[in-house]
């Protein structure tokens, strides 16, 4: 199925911060639980992203990501993931972020 340019610009993914993160007890597979801070705009958001292979809780804190900003909620192990936070599988299926190359106003839209 090929996808419309609508279909793209129904996607809202922008760049935030990432201010907290830890552990997520009682998820099925390891996870780390993530608030984000996306700007004034939208706002601090949380996410649950499966990051446990290349990543610890203390080192995310700082780094800017990508994330969809208007899917709605899940439930992660009683948790509500509010973002969808982006990456791109390495050789072994794990999950690497994806992020700007230089810093950028939280907030900014992906086009």
């Amino acid at each position: 199925m090929r996808a419309s340019i609508e279909d793209f610009d129904r996607l809202d993914i922008r760049v935030g911060t990432i201010v907290e993160a830890a552990p997520l007890p009682g998820a099925r597979k390891p996870a780390i639980r993530l608030r984000i801070d996306f700007g004034t705009e939208i706002g601090l958001r949380a996410s649950s992203a499966q990051l446990t292979a290349h990543y610890q809780p203390a080192e995310l804190i700082g780094r800017q990501v990508l994330g969809v900003v208007n899917l709605p909620p899940r439930r992660i192990a009683g948790f509500a993931s509010e973002v969808l936070t982006l990456g791109v599988p390495d050789a072994a299926g794990a999950v690497v972020l994806l992020r700007p190359d230089a810093v950028v106003p939280n907030g900014g839209r992906l086009f």
